[in-house]
């Protein structure tokens, strides 16, 4: 979090979290490379102590015999100061002991004490020394070369320093090209970001996504997806208005008027009755506008094996409980080769009811038949006058009626259509229908059930 308590940006997450990945990635190195460098330099030195003891004892033994010989080597005297130098111009720490132990020559560098090692052959550690003993291989002579602690610290140190130093110069560097790298890598979420807060009520349009990452494209993906939806209820919701603004006005003013008649004529009867009448037709359309919105929105549609069959005769049992619907109503199934439709079972049998509606009140006196025919078909057909030609097939646009009727085909068939759109299927009206000489016919073809889930 920044300081004022808003959300770090990406790029600036990702460039510091990759500068303290390098940059510990680089430290690491760093102690391992001077960890390596240090042993290097201790096996370094230690070579060349060893070899130049090794090259020294007899040196040094040599010269303490001549001064023994010139009666240069006073025991009281002792130790004997080594001329200098005794290998090349570096000045050389040693001392040269017996087995008493006294000290019988030094190199005037080293210290006047005996070195506080044992004499054996090898390395030991003593304050800012390291000292290497070397073993005369015929007389009790020990030779002791001592080499500063302090230098190898110093070379320890100078390369630790040659290898920081690189480190805290460029380390300012490569945090400004990560965090230029970062910006740049990351733009295509700062363009995503600009699209979507681009999107609105008004522009819910898909998002390209040519362009991004296949991290992105799936967010893209969803997010399209998600815009899709929204659509979808944002156009449902709209359409629910615009048809509840036109097709509640006529029945509420209706309802107005008689009920306003009604109060100035002494609420008579039939003044009564006709509001109710027009309460009804209100409620008729309301119900036909939620049925509408339902099937626009096919949100809760639910896809499932249907029987057919078994939805006309629930459809045909409700109409037959009215004893002017059922002298009327005639119901036909096929003798075989029905098959269980893929679809949801309330908003077909919305849209059937629809379709018999409409076949009841603006048939006539004529009858209606439902038929179910192989393989997922359902037929609504009535022998009434139908329509002309040159209007069937305006019939499905939702506000355009062909009778004085105020519910009007205008909603049943635009529901019907509706829902057939959202199942896939097909919705064909025919007047006059195949065979028959008048009346009028809907027809909605369904796809098996059987053969989607194959397909899937």
């Amino acid at each position: 979090m920044t300081r004022r308590g808003r959300p770090a940006r990406l790029a600036d997450r990702l460039a510091r979290t990759l500068m303290l990945w390098v940059g510990g990635v680089w430290l690491g190195c760093v102690v391992g490379a001077t960890w390596y460098v240090d042993r290097e330099i201790n096996q370094h030195f230690d070579n060349e102590m060893i070899e130049s003891a090794h090259r020294m004892v007899d040196i040094a033994v040599h010269d303490l015999d001549q001064a023994s010989a010139g009666g240069k080597l006073d025991p009281a005297g002792l130790p004997l100061l080594a001329r200098e130098p005794i290998i090349d111009d570096d000045p050389v720490i040693f001392q040269l002991s017996d087995a008493g132990p006294r000290m019988l020559m030094r190199s005037r560098e080293a210290p006047s004490a005996p070195f506080p090692v044992p004499l054996r052959a090898g390395f030991a550690d003593t304050g800012p020394w390291r000292v290497f003993t070397v073993v005369h291989p015929t007389r009790p002579l020990y030779l002791q070369l001592a080499d500063p602690l302090a230098e190898r610290r110093e070379a320890r140190n100078g390369t630790l320093l040659g290898l920081m130093i690189p480190l805290l110069a460029v380390l300012p560097l490569l945090a400004l090209m990560l965090r230029r790298i970062a910006r740049r890598e990351l733009r295509v979420v700062q363009e995503l970001e600009g699209e979507i807060a681009r999107r609105s009520g008004s522009d819910l349009s898909a998002i390209a996504l040519d362009q991004l990452p296949a991290e992105l494209s799936s967010v893209g993906e969803h997010v399209n997806r998600l815009l899709g939806r929204l659509e979808r209820a944002l156009d449902t919701e709209r359409s629910l208005a615009a048809n509840a603004a036109h097709e509640l006005r006529t029945p509420l003013a209706a309802v107005r008027l008689r009920l306003q008649t009604a109060l100035d004529q002494g609420l008579s009867r039939a003044d009564v009755q006709a509001s109710l009448d027009a309460l009804a037709t209100f409620g008729h359309r309301a119900d036909k506008l939620l049925q509408l919105s339902r099937a626009e929105s096919a949100g809760s549609f639910a896809r499932q094996s249907v029987d057919l069959v078994l939805l006309a005769a629930t459809v045909a049992e409700e109409f037959w409980s009215s004893e002017a619907a059922s002298r009327r109503l005639d119901l036909e199934i096929a003798e075989s080769g029905v098959l269980p439709a893929r679809g949801d079972v309330d908003s077909l049998a919305i849209a059937l009811r629809n379709l018999v509606e409409n076949g009841l009140r603006y048939g006539g006196d004529a009858r209606v038949t439902i038929e179910v025919v192989a393989p997922c078909v359902l037929v609504v057909r009535n022998d009434g006058p139908g329509v002309p030609a040159a209007t069937l097939e305006t019939l499905r646009h939702r506000h355009v009626r062909h009778t004085r009727d105020a519910a009007g085909y205008g909603l049943g068939l635009s529901i019907v259509g509706t829902i057939v759109d959202k199942h896939g299927g097909r919705l064909d009206l025919s007047s006059p229908p195949p065979g028959h000489e008048h009346g009028f016919e809907a027809r909605i073809t369904l796809h098996p059930a059987a053969t989607e889930a194959a397909a899937a």
